[in-house]
């Protein structure tokens, strides 16, 4: 299956990043490599890119679309927590600026085999890095009904995640996402089934972030993505739901707002300077054009900062 995935708020996203000729570039989620197109065409000649994926699938892509912009550009097989190592790997020191595009692609969701969507029937896995072992298969069947409940709660906003807790327990063992599902399905009431989203979307949602650690990434990830980042350097984020778009938000105003003085102390004892500047005071969503070329989009939002 070609692997595809249509950039989010793409104009948007190299307006902000404010990309010209002979910058280095982290795109930390580059996906089939959409985003990271559009920037190689504005910082060649003399710039470069850094792409991380934990998907090889995804930098098999990425490698085919930017094919054009060969030695312009390095593809590696991380975490974008751990920009830090991959940049030193590579010998660079600091970086002009950096996308963190934190959504599932199209690819993952419709590639049947990966287990991202309750739409289809496949084996329960939901890992974004196919070489890591943990998967959705562990949490629905070896976490306790307890930390199932916090999972589905907290990362689903799920309201009935102790009844969906509780009826995956009582159904184990669950080997794929149909008969997932069927449980889902089964813990909700019919009259709440009949309104608003697919009933398994929430719970699925919260298993896929648990699988693959994604909130609890997120805040070091930023705070590594500043630190390697010029002064001037900007970092932009696209986040696709609330809980995420919650840190990016707390995490960029922390770091434009460090200090921990009392409010009316008259000066600054504590000494923490701000170490960014929030260029986006709300959130940068998608045009309506957009959302109806691309519904998956609806939900996007992008905020950026600038290191000082």
């Amino acid at each position: 299956m070609e692997f595809s995935h249509t950039p989010v708020l793409l104009d948007e996203v190299l307006k902000l990043l404010d990309c010209h000729p002979g910058q280095v570039i982290v795109d930390g989620t580059v996906g089939g490599g959409g985003h990271a197109y559009e920037i190689l065409k504005r910082t060649t000649p003399g710039g470069f890119l850094i792409g991380i994926d934990r998907d090889p699938n995804a930098l098999e892509a990425a490698q085919k679309k930017l094919e054009e912009f060969e030695g312009c550009f390095k593809l590696v097989h991380a975490n974008f927590a751990n920009v830090k190592e991959v940049l030193k790997s590579l010998g660079i020191d600091a970086v002009d600026g950096m996308l963190l595009d934190l959504g599932v692609s199209s690819y993952q969701l419709e590639e049947k085999d990966r287990g991202f969507t309750y739409m289809q029937d496949a084996p329960l896995d939901m890992r974004m890095d196919p070489t890591q072992t943990f998967s959705a298969y562990n949490v629905v069947n070896e976490y306790s009904q307890q930390e199932l409940e916090r999972v589905i709660r907290d990362y689903g906003e799920e309201r009935w995640a102790k009844r969906i807790a509780e009826f995956i327990v009582s159904s184990r063992p669950i080997e794929t996402t149909g008969q997932l599902v069927d449980v889902i399905k089964r813990a909700i009431p019919a009259a709440t089934r009949r309104e608003g989203p697919h009933p398994a979307k929430r719970t699925f949602q919260a298993i896929r972030i648990e699988v693959n650690q994604e909130l609890n990434l997120l805040p070091r990830a930023i705070e590594s993505a500043v630190g390697v980042l010029k002064p001037g350097g900007r970092l932009c984020i696209i986040s696709f739901h609330s809980l995420e778009d919650r840190i990016v938000k707390q995490m960029f105003r922390s770091l434009s707002n460090p200090c921990t003085c009392p409010p009316d102390s008259p000066i600054c004892i504590c000494g923490r300077r701000p170490l960014v500047k929030v260029l986006t005071s709300k959130p940068v969503t998608p045009t309506s054009s957009e959302v109806s070329e691309n519904p998956r989009s609806r939900s996007a939002k992008a905020r950026c900062c600038q290191k000082l």
